[in-house]
């Protein structure tokens, strides 16, 4: 007679059968495992600052992209002798008048909407750069150490003893037409260092895996060895500094464009600081850009914080 071949049971009822049969219980199945990006999306699905954050940076997106389903008032223009210093009709939702006009007869509203344009691409464009060059940088110097990985190091210490501010200010003041693309630039030449020092402590830590030698050891090539095995690997620490730095150059163009040498534009470190000439007699000129520009920080701070935690496993 030839051997049964037990399975397990698809359900409690028939566990139970088996139970009361005298029948040995099955083995419990295995949970199949998950990665870290799988364990960290797991955890991001569950933490409310997260999802918080996230609502706010798409809605902050939409008005970066689409500013027009929001408002179709020129920001630029305005009329002196109708809408002078006009006060907020707060009522009056999502119309031009409803957080009220500037010395210049233009409107606030239409400005808070499409200086977010500004400074949201001021500050993912600063992100990227100096993800790029930084992450580069470290992953250089830590991976091939010695004369390589000093020369940088100092390179980088060099700049890391530049105040951000102050060296971009220097920089920004030799061009009298900034851009976006000469703000980033500008943001970017100051802000690599942070990067460079995190991607380089994780190259270091991470080429001496097994895997890595195991690698090397197969006659992997070095560019294999680095974007292959090494890069996905020190990514996690990277994308966390990233995220926090990207509300902290928001707040960077908006102080530049406060101190006049920011965007030449609709920005809210222009309006803000516009509105403290007129804070006396009109308030809602800075205080409005001032409560946008306060969210989107927070906002993207606060989704660093959440992939921080759930990407470090020391703080699970």
């Amino acid at each position: 007679m030839p051997d049964v071949i037990k399975t397990a049971p698809e359900s409690a009822a028939e566990e139970a059968a088996v139970a009361a049969a005298g029948g040995p219980l099955p083995e419990p199945r295995a949970e199949r495992s998950r990665s870290l990006w799988g364990d960290a999306w797991a955890d991001l699905r569950r933490d409310w600052i997260f999802i918080v954050s996230a609502v706010l940076i798409l809605l902050l997106l939409t008005i970066t992209f689409f500013p027009g389903w929001f408002t179709s008032v020129d920001p630029s223009s305005g009329d002196l002798a109708k809408h002078y210093l006009q006060k907020p009709k707060l009522g009056n939702v999502f119309s031009p008048d409803w957080l009220g006009y500037d010395q210049q007869g233009r409107s606030v509203y239409a400005r808070v909407i499409y200086g977010t344009r500004a400074s949201v691409a001021v500050g993912f464009g600063t992100t990227l750069l100096v993800t790029l060059v930084g992450g580069l940088m470290g992953m250089i110097a830590g991976y091939f150490g010695g004369i390589v990985d000093s020369v940088l190091s100092r390179l980088t210490d060099v700049f890391f003893g530049i105040p951000f501010l102050l060296g971009t200010m220097v920089v920004l003041n030799s061009f009298p037409d900034r851009s976006a693309w000469v703000v980033i630039g500008a943001l970017g030449l100051f802000g690599w260092t942070q990067i460079a020092r995190v991607m380089r402590g994780a190259v270091i830590s991470t080429k001496q895996s097994d895997y890595v030698h195991a690698a090397k050891a197969l006659g992997a090539g070095t560019g294999r060895i680095m974007f292959r095995h090494i890069l996905p690997n020190t990514l996690a620490p990277v994308i966390v500094v990233a995220t926090i730095s990207l509300g902290i150059y928001i707040a960077a163009e908006a102080t530049l464009s406060f101190l006049g040498l920011g965007l030449n534009g609709v920005s809210w470190g222009n309006d803000i600081s516009d509105g403290g000439n007129q804070i006396r007699v009109a308030q809602w000129i800075m205080l409005y850009p001032s409560i946008m520009l306060s969210i989107t920080v927070l906002a993207f701070i606060m989704l660093g914080e959440a992939v921080r935690n759930a990407l470090d496993p020391k703080m699970r």
